[in-house]
């Protein structure tokens, strides 16, 4: 049975015009040249075509320069008009796609800037000249990436920077799906669950009333681009993490029991997935730094035990997220910020005055903040202070110190860290970052 049907017409048919000759010819298949492969395509899509084509009588017939076919039976009948989409990137293969194919379906990791750009236009052109609307041929992307709490480059980082970059693509260069290739379930888990609908959360709102049109489809990945996905609203439903009020150290940094408190939510307040989804991300910036706490007591261990000296773990924590960023929220704004907004940078919109201007009952909150940012950052000095008095006494003095110093820290960075999630979380979520 076609997989077409085994599939409940949850299939297409991507083809492309020969990438890996060796081991097409490994496979008993010839060796063609570029333009040879693209005529061999042409052919194939003719056959292909009349093959599914059953409102026909008689057999297919096509008799090409490379397939030969004279009487084929038609069928069986498809559950659904099939796609082709093609793999293409040079400019004769892309003049195919828009002569012949449904839709195009290049990867984004073999493309340079303004491929895509290029790509649509020689596409419209040969469309149009074969007497087809541009509008026919969907455009899609495959798309490889990693998720993670920052962020490390295109597609490397919080689910919310996929969806910035995802709508980019989408505005700028008519994106209506995107395919990720990737076989772990959690990944795919989250693209459908977070990524898809902020995208079509963003796309929509871009292309609201009042706004400038753009002649693209809205990205919903694997949707068709006229049924965008419906924001979702509700309750203010992100839960920081609490303090728990153990501590490592019997000294303190600073007197939590001052710490200003900002307005309360407003209990009739909803609020959209995307909303949520803000909020949510400071957690997850701030339980990557929590990890990289146990990160530096495992170094401590290690110097301990002699299996790594003080530079080298000096080093390591160096290059940690917590020292290399200009601190907790910080941190966040440098990851989310700017996909938040869209058009706008973190220089142009900082996080702190936006909330400032938003709502200025947050301003105590803020102030105090940046007062602890501070002081963790002199606190993260007296770590490395101790490290480097380790180079010269090398001994269980200067281990211990080290100790006391990283215990310092993680009294100081969890009870911050929860304090801003308290604090923050829901107003980010109710006025965004810029």
């Amino acid at each position: 049975m076609p997989p077409h049907l085994l599939g409940g017409g949850r299939v297409e048919l991507g083809l492309g015009a020969g990438a890996f000759w060796d081991a097409i010819e490994a496979m008993g298949g010839p060796r063609l040249t570029g333009g040879q492969s693209l005529q061999a395509l042409e052919e194939a899509i003719d056959i292909i075509r009349q093959l599914w084509d059953t409102g026909i009588r008689g057999g297919v017939r096509v008799n090409g320069e490379f397939y030969q076919v004279n009487g084929a039976k038609r069928g069986p009948a498809l559950a659904h008009d099939v796609g082709i989409w093609l793999g293409a990137y040079k400019p004769r293969m892309l003049a195919l796609t828009g002569r012949r194919a449904d839709g195009w379906l290049p990867s984004l990791a073999y493309l340079q800037p303004g491929d895509l750009a290029a790509g649509n236009a020689i596409i419209d052109d040969t469309a149009q000249q074969a007497g087809r609307s541009p509008r026919q041929i969907r455009r899609l992307l495959n798309i490889n990436g990693e998720f993670g709490a920052m962020s490390r480059g295109p597609l490397q980082g919080p689910a919310e920077q996929w969806a910035e970059e995802l709508t980019d693509l989408a505005l700028s260069d008519g994106i209506s799906a995107f395919i990720l290739g990737s076989d772990d379930p959690g990944d795919l888990r989250r693209f459908a669950g977070e990524v898809a609908p902020a995208v079509g959360e963003l796309v929509a709102a871009e292309r609201a009333p009042g706004r400038s049109p753009v002649p693209t489809a809205a990205p919903v990945a694997g949707q068709a681009a006229s049924a965008p996905r419906p924001a979702m609203t509700g309750a203010f439903a992100v839960v920081p993490t609490p303090d728990d009020g153990k501590r490592r150290s019997s000294k303190q940094v600073w007197d939590e029991s001052v710490r200003p408190i900002g307005p309360a939510p407003d209990p009739v307040r909803t609020y959209t997935a995307h909303d949520q989804a803000a909020a949510q991300q400071l957690i997850e910036v701030h339980n990557a730094l929590r990890t990289e706490l146990g990160e530096i007591y495992n170094l401590i261990d290690q110097v301990a035990a002699g299996t790594m000296n003080v530079g080298a773990a000096r080093s390591h924590i160096n290059q940690m997220t917590m020292r290399q960023n200009n601190w907790t929220l910080g941190t966040y704004c440098e990851s989310y910020c700017r996909i938040v907004t869209l058009h706008h940078t973190i220089e142009d919109q900082p996080v702190f005055p936006h909330l400032r201007r938003g709502d200025p009952r947050i301003a105590p909150v803020i102030d105090r903040l940046q007062q602890e940012h501070h002081v963790i950052h002199d606190v993260l000095d007296s770590v490395d202070q101790a490290l480097v008095g380790l180079v010269a006494t090398a001994d269980a003095a200067g281990i211990a110190k080290l100790r006391d110093a990283a215990d310092l820290l993680s009294d100081s960075l969890l009870s911050h860290l929860s304090y801003e999630e308290r604090e923050l979380a829901e107003p980010i979520a109710r006025l965004g970052m810029g």
